[in-house]
């Protein structure tokens, strides 16, 4: 019996380093977050402006791999989306009280149905959306990485 459950376990361990997303270096782990974007929604290199609600993390996500590999830190500029690839600068509008904040994708979601982006306590702070924890903003993209590596930087800085 402990043999036969050492050999199954040499089978996942083996199984395991041979698949990329566990053994990749991290610009791969990158690549696989990105065309794995959440709820199969294709990743978006357009550049063009959407509307939707934000929403900021909870404390149980601090400090947290995000997809890029990095923790997230509530202090930073760090947001999430489905859509938008990871490495875009976005520039966040709320569009009740008009405040917005540059941000960059670092994660996926949000998971929850009719938010466009997750953005960080600080940066919730600065859009005025901490108080009732989510707002309708528009999301514009300012410089969109795209698949053959090059960089889509149409939009002016904000």
């Amino acid at each position: 019996m402990a043999k036969r459950h050492a050999l199954l376990l040499g089978c996942a361990l083996t199984l395991l380093c041979a698949n990329p997303v566990f053994s990749a270096d991290r610009q791969t782990r990158k690549a696989t977050a990105d065309h794995r974007a959440a709820n199969g929604a294709s990743l978006d290199h357009s550049g063009k402006p959407r509307k939707g609600k934000a929403s900021y993390y909870g404390r149980n996500f601090y400090k947290k791999k995000m997809a890029d590999g990095t923790p997230m830190n509530p202090q930073s500029n760090a947001a999430a989306s489905k859509t938008l690839p990871i490495g875009t600068t976005a520039k966040v509008t709320n569009l009740e009280n008009g405040k917005s904040a540059v941000v960059e994708i670092k994660d996926r979601g949000p998971y929850v149905k009719d938010r466009i982006v997750d953005v960080t306590p600080k940066t919730a702070d600065t859009l005025g959306l901490k108080k009732d924890g989510t707002a309708p903003v528009e999301v514009k993209p300012i410089a969109v990485p795209q698949p053959d590596g090059t960089v889509k930087a149409d939009v002016k800085t904000p």
